[in-house]
């Protein structure tokens, strides 16, 4: 169809309609080229329009992975944070969306150490290091993971064997909003769910405990393919960051938009 025959207005208004806001970010992006519009918004809009998942829920996964150290997103974050207080989220929830969300950098350690281990077992330096398991603390410890956390991995030995006190530490600040956040625990696995497969970290040994943790909290195939499908949109802020700069460059130009 030719991009010409596209009526803005009621494009804006459906995007509206499907996704509940409207944002200044935008207007360039349907100004340029309106059919590419209408398909990211036909793209967009279906877990908004079939998903089970509640509004509110929906926005903790743009939160997530706006606010995710590997993408750090600004624009969106304020977007979705005033969208989840308009369904009805509360502070506590939000603000248990970032504290969920903020372990992500653990991921150096759960890549990092088992190589490390690896390497030190090749390098003739491993000694007796798999034997430290064994450790009554290390053990406690452990327990302690699963009773926080729910699940154990084990790339978490790495870390166990070669620095309990730092594992520690981790235990206690990973094990906060599952001791005292008020998201039920599935929603806490949506946002793990989120950050591990956005195209900005996709982490897969973290995503299948994941999906596995939300399964036994009860989760559906439907509702943990809304949590890819609301986390594939990511890209799009190729767009929402680009198209603005692109109308400024133009216009310095001198050329028409």
């Amino acid at each position: 169809m030719d991009a010409r025959t596209y009526d803005r207005d009621e494009l804006k208004r459906t995007f509206i309609a499907n996704r509940g806001y409207w944002s200044g970010f935008w207007e360039g992006l349907l100004a340029l080229h309106p059919e590419f519009f209408a398909a990211y918004l036909d793209f967009s809009s279906i877990p908004w329009k079939q998903g089970p998942l509640p509004p509110k829920v929906k926005e903790f996964i743009y939160i997530a992975i706006d606010a995710s150290t590997t993408h750090l997103y600004e624009p969106g974050l304020r977007i979705h944070i005033e969208n989840a207080l308009k369904y009805g989220a509360t502070k506590e929830e939000i603000l248990e969306v970032l504290q969920l969300t903020s372990v992500l950098g653990m991921h150096t350690c759960t890549m990092g150490v088992p190589a490390l281990i690896e390497e030190l077992k090749e390098a003739g330096q491993g000694g007796d290091l798999d034997a430290l398991l064994a450790d009554p603390e290390r053990q406690r410890l452990k327990e302690e993971f699963i009773r926080n956390r729910g699940y154990w991995s084990d790339f978490w030995d790495g870390l166990l064997i070669l620095d309990p006190a730092f594992f520690q530490t981790y235990l206690r600040f990973s094990s906060i909003p599952w001791k005292s956040g008020p998201l039920e625990p599935k929603v806490k696995e949506f946002i793990y769910i989120a950050i591990d497969a956005a195209t900005t970290h996709l982490y897969e040994p973290g995503l299948r405990i994941h999906y596995r943790n939300a399964l036994k909290y009860g989760a559906t195939k439907e509702e943990l393919m809304e949590v890819l499908q609301l986390t594939s949109v990511l890209g799009m802020h190729t767009c929402t960051m680009g198209v603005p700069i692109l109308i400024d460059e133009l216009r310095k130009a001198g050329q028409a938009v």
